[in-house]
């Protein structure tokens, strides 16, 4: 059965030409088309398509608030278009908050210099997003608020279970039963080792990463012990923004890397968009390089980790999280070369289990956390 898709744009151009784009794939089927968020919901109401692109201004009803009401109404996979802007990245972002998978940029030139990339490029976005978990993304409707101070609750009784041919541990919250969103009480971990002093924690995501970080890291305190490195796949014009907004949430900071920022404790450093994030641990700091054609992804979770494990001779923390594709396998291979702790997300909170996946199966992970209780293992496991 072809993945069937709603596509929501007030241009009758741009809604005509994705169509086509779409269409060009076998595996995919436009049914339906919509020029205002309110036609958007409608519709998806109706016809049930297994994915939504929505643009993210329209008339009537918003992009953002039109997901909004979709995921209330009528739960479905969005993909959304946003424009490579300041300003089009705090839209996209607060889409993704309301419930949207994933982006994409908007770009007409795109469409008559490159059409047959930009096709290839949307439909293998369309095809992953339409897999996602919406149990996963449909947390992310729950908005997050600075947390209170970060203090590590009783919890009950977990399982827990072991996989000794893996060198795993699967930590699962006990009453599942029960959605939560990311403000709700920690669900219990019982972890297996006691706290521990880490010189770094690294943390690596891609799809669904922008609102597992702020779930992750709005749990944090502020006096929290360790300097931490964020790689988000994410283009250039969004990271400064995203950093800005987790900033605002966070009890600890949040900037964008720039070369020379000092590793220290209760500072986390994203990697810019269209570079990548080195670390430099004689001058106890991050470089910040040009990003390279031949690399896959600017930033690239593997090469920040890789450098990570050639720099630092301390302990270190590496955490990988949702995402497409298998990006970080390699660094945490070098991670773990060098007696690092390596921690996964499970796969029933992530909103595609690609990452995490890539690093479980290559038998690299020592301990599998649902989403929920990676901030608070972090605010409880890591001591000075």
């Amino acid at each position: 059965m072809p993945i069937t898709v709603l596509v929501v744009d007030d241009s009758g151009f741009f809604r005509r030409r994705v169509c086509e784009l779409l269409s060009s794939d076998p595996r995919i089927k436009p049914i339906g088309t919509a020029s205002n968020g309110r036609e958007a919901v409608e519709k998806a109401i109706e016809l049930k398509p297994d994915v939504i692109t929505m643009d993210y201004e329209m008339p009537v009803l918003d992009g953002i608030s039109a997901v909004r009401e979709i995921m209330q109404k009528a739960p479905t996979s969005v993909l959304m278009f946003s424009s490579l802007t300041h300003e089009g990245a705090r839209i996209t972002l607060g889409a993704l908050e309301a419930g949207a998978v994933d982006y994409l940029p908007k770009n007409f030139e795109d469409i008559s210099r490159r059409p047959d990339e930009l096709a290839r490029v949307l439909c293998e976005k369309v095809i992953a997003v339409s897999k996602s978990r919406r149990g996963a993304f449909g947390m992310a409707s729950h908005r997050v608020s600075p947390p209170v101070e970060a203090k590590v609750s009783p919890r009950p009784a977990t399982t827990s279970i072991n996989r000794p041919s893996a060198g795993l541990t699967t930590t699962t919250p006990s009453n599942r039963q029960e959605p939560r969103g990311l403000n709700s009480s920690p669900a219990s971990v019982r972890s297996r080792a006691k706290p521990k002093h880490y010189d770094l924690v690294l943390i690596g995501t891609s799809t669904g990463g922008p609102m597992a970080l702020q779930s992750v890291l709005t749990k944090l305190p502020a006096n929290f012990p360790a300097p931490i490195l964020l790689v988000q796949h994410m283009p250039a014009a969004f990271t400064g923004a995203f950093a800005e907004r987790l900033d605002g949430l966070c009890k600890i900071s949040v900037k964008e890397a720039v070369d020379g920022d000092p590793l220290k404790p209760g500072l986390a450093l994203l990697a810019p968009g269209g570079k990548q994030m080195m670390v430099d641990k004689r001058a106890n700091c991050v470089r910040i390089l040009p990003g390279d054609d031949r690399l896959n992804y600017k930033p690239c979770v593997d090469v920040t980790f890789g450098s990570a494990a050639q720099a630092v001779r301390g302990s270190m923390l590496a955490v990988i999280m949702t995402g497409m594709g298998a990006d970080g396998r390699d660094g945490c291979r070098m991670l773990k070369e060098h007696g690092a702790t390596i921690w996964g997300q499970d796969e029933d909170s992530s909103v595609i289990y690609g990452m995490p996946m890539a690093v479980a199966k290559a038998g690299l992970t020592d301990e599998v956390l649902s989403l929920e209780d990676i901030g608070y293992r972090l605010a409880s496991d890591v001591v000075r």
